[in-house]
């Protein structure tokens, strides 16, 4: 269990949100906390791979290979 105290403006627009779309405060709570972890590993995850020493390959050409370069 945990308790977050929040500011009365997002506890507003989280119950508005909640009471439009039929979903739990709780439901929106538990999918920015997830969403928040993700990005916040990819990031560290990217901020390591940094640090780590090795060939590195220009955005142009990963785009190249993949095709995205149109």
């Amino acid at each position: 269990m945990l308790a977050v105290r929040l500011p009365r403006s997002v506890e507003k627009r989280l119950d508005s949100l909640a009471r439009k779309t039929g979903r739990s405060k709780s439901y929106y709570v538990k999918k920015a906390i997830l969403e928040f972890l993700e990005d916040r590993e990819d990031y560290l995850l990217g901020l390591a791979r940094l640090e780590q020493k090795g060939e590195r390959i220009p955005l142009a050409e990963v785009a190249r290979e993949l095709g995205l370069d149109d």
